[in-house]
């Protein structure tokens, strides 16, 4: 089939390389724009960008599909289709309808359940116990497409954000394969999104980073567990006379308890509002990512308290 590929980070990579593989002949790739980056503010080129290179197919990154020059030249492609995972900008009705079959947009969430920016934290966040990607079929809402093939995805009670990001990455670029295989075949059905449970997931603030302990255990695990590898529920420790920010980035649950807060039982344990929470790996600031083992070997003497 002929088509255009929309994406950006890591995670859209491995979906292009599954269409080059099928053999689908790939017009053109869009992608954001190279951004500054480094000590040097040198400018980088996306993950999606460089593979594309490296396929020798062209690439397109403009700031904007509004113009309606962008939006005859992505119409003069003469796609069949646009496959769309985590591009980053916002398509237009006359990108939209410019390829035969549409827009397929890989999402990663059993929609309407968390339509939006960051599907895979929120769903760890609020304790879900299975997610999915889905091959949604585009429209001009947000996320509110019709769906397409599926793949349910269960969420271990340990699982950090990284880890579910990394199998939907591979799920995801089969699955998008298969469909572009059964469109090719004039068998890729859609169903409407159902009317109910539709949730919204915002992206990430902030603000949301620093660990609460007056939470209950779940809450807090669930948190970090979200937020791990990036950008990582924080707290503050008192070590040699200074406040010092450390991420955690991967607990468990555990049964001491104590005013929230307070370091309790062996190894790095924090007491929550109810229950705690026994953290397995920490970053301190300016430091690699270490096991608490590793880390209480070299923090020294540990306050009662945590910040």
């Amino acid at each position: 089939m002929r088509v255009v590929f929309m994406g950006t980070p890591e995670f859209s990579v491995p979906t292009l390389a599954e269409i080059v593989s099928a053999g689908h002949d790939v017009l053109a790739v869009y992608t954001r724009a190279p951004k500054p980056a480094g000590r040097g503010q040198d400018e980088r080129k996306s993950p999606v960008h460089e593979a594309a290179e490296a396929f020798g197919i062209p690439v397109f990154t403009p700031r904007s599909l509004k113009d309606e020059a962008e939006q005859a030249q992505f119409a003069s492609l003469n796609a069949e289709v646009a496959v769309v995972v985590a591009y980053g900008l916002i398509l237009p009705k006359p990108i939209l309808e410019a390829p035969e079959y549409g827009c397929l947009n890989l999402h990663g969430s059993l929609l309407p359940r968390w339509r939006g920016a960051a599907p895979i934290q929120r769903a760890i966040m609020a304790g879900d116990k299975q997610t999915g990607i889905v091959v949604m079929r585009m429209d001009e809402g947000l996320d509110t497409g019709a769906m397409g093939p599926t793949e349910i995805i269960p969420i271990g009670p340990d699982m950090v954000a990284g880890e579910l990001h990394d199998q939907m990455m591979r799920l995801g670029a089969d699955l998008m394969g298969r469909a572009l295989a059964a469109l090719e075949r004039g068998s890729l059905d859609f169903t409407p999104q159902p009317a109910d449970g539709a949730t919204y997931a915002a992206k990430i603030d902030k603000a949301e980073a620093r660990i609460d302990f007056s939470k209950n255990a779940e809450a807090v695990h669930n948190l970090i567990r979200g937020l791990s590898p990036f950008p990582g529920a924080w707290f503050e420790l008192e070590l040699g006379g200074k406040m010092v920010r450390i991420k955690a980035l991967r607990s468990t649950l555990a049964p001491d308890s104590g005013a929230p807060g307070t370091l309790a039982g062996d190894g790095l344990v924090i007491a929550c509002g109810t229950g705690a929470v026994r953290l397995i790996q920490v970053q301190r600031e300016g430091k690699g990512a270490m096991d608490a083992a590793t880390f209480l070997r070299g923090a020294g003497p540990l306050p009662a308290q945590v910040g």
